[in-house]
């Protein structure tokens, strides 16, 4: 348009956003599931990056050939096996849940990757990726990650009350969702408490774990913690709706972010997609997993959504649906718009 400034066009490499996940054990499903709700909102190309023992691969490949090619398009997909560069494999591998601490060594693996979102296998997105993509723009020059609170209230989170090791600010960071400039981490001389000079990422992560293995409860989640504890200017702390938990709401709602702008990211953790305890994540797990890709969005998916939160309203969480629904049917308004009627509009005939 005229008067409008031209940006230049983007790197190929950059025009892939990054996504990166660790399933072991029995967390197929809900990855696929987690994958879903990338691509049902995304805008741009998704790169993933799965780390997967090596009997789930071929399952992976082959549910995710099974989708639509209008989405498959969408996407391309690389799988990894589960290795550990430095320590002991077993110790990784026992640490917290199984093969959980692979997270913390996608910067040495992916060497030609400049920057990933790594999410636990528990998340769905209810918007598009992109908008936390954006997030990265907003670092300042020695920002290299970022991740939300563990808490909003001290008094009631768990680091504040009973760590045994130092974490990030006054209430700890929490890792399921976790955006990385992996460029900057591989370049980074990080301060600990074991040499003064500084180490690199890889240098660091088995003499940190090995000093403070018997002080840990989170496993990886907890050495993330000590390792922003001791260069906080290297993390950017995004809101809570961008890794929205059952803590935000089941002792009453916490998160205010959500309440003004709905949940962006939702983090079932604490297995509260496969019980009782939480009706309501539990409830979007089933609507986006029994979503058929070529439906419509607002019939198949968020219609069926609301029917399902009436059954919720006995609870906490239940209780503020709105919260829950704002982003998604944002989201599901702009991907019509895109699909429906600016399709139309090109191809109208006058």
């Amino acid at each position: 348009k005229p008067g409008e400034q031209k940006h230049p066009k983007e790197p190929s490499s950059l025009q892939c956003m990054h996504l990166a996940v660790v399933a072991c054990g029995d967390r197929l499903e809900e990855t696929l599931i987690m994958l879903k709700s990338a691509v049902l909102f995304s805008n741009r190309r998704l790169c993933f990056h799965i780390f997967a023992e090596d009997s789930l691969k071929p399952e992976f490949e082959k549910k995710l050939k099974e989708w639509p090619s209008s989405y498959t398009k969408k996407f391309e997909s690389n799988f990894y096996p589960i290795t550990f560069s430095v320590g002991n494999a077993q110790e990784w591998k026992k640490l917290f849940k199984p093969c959980a601490a692979q997270r913390l060594f996608l910067p040495v693996i992916l060497k030609d990757v400049d920057s990933l979102l790594y999410v636990d296998t528990d998340v769905l997105f209810l918007r598009p990726i992109d908008d936390i993509w954006q997030l990265l723009r907003e670092f300042n020059s020695t920002q290299l990650a970022a991740m939300a609170p563990e808490h909003e209230i001290p008094k009631i989170g768990w680091y504040s009350r009973f760590a045994r090791h130092p974490f990030y600010g006054t209430t700890g960071v929490n890792s399921g969702v976790m955006l990385m400039n992996l460029t900057r981490i591989r370049s980074t001389h990080f301060k600990n408490s074991l040499i003064p000079g500084g180490l690199t990422w890889e240098e660091m992560l088995y003499p940190l774990y090995q000093k403070y293995k018997n002080y840990i409860t989170w496993g990886d989640q907890d050495l993330l913690n000590i390792i922003f504890y001791f260069n906080p200017e290297c993390l950017y702390v995004f809101p809570c709706q961008w890794n929205y938990r059952p803590d935000h709401c089941m002792y009453g709602s916490n998160c205010r972010g959500a309440e003004e702008d709905g949940v962006s990211i939702l983090h079932g953790n604490r297995g509260v997609y496969h019980d009782d305890k939480q009706p309501t994540f539990k409830a979007l797990y089933e609507v986006i997993r029994d979503f058929p890709f070529e439906d419509n969005l607002f019939q198949s998916l968020y219609y069926p959504l609301q029917s399902k939160f009436l059954d919720t309203v006995h609870t906490l969480c239940g209780r503020i649906p709105q919260v829950f629904l704002k982003q998604i049917e944002k989201t599901m308004k702009k991907v019509y718009e895109n699909r429906v009627i600016v399709y139309l509009g090109a191809n109208h005939r006058y």
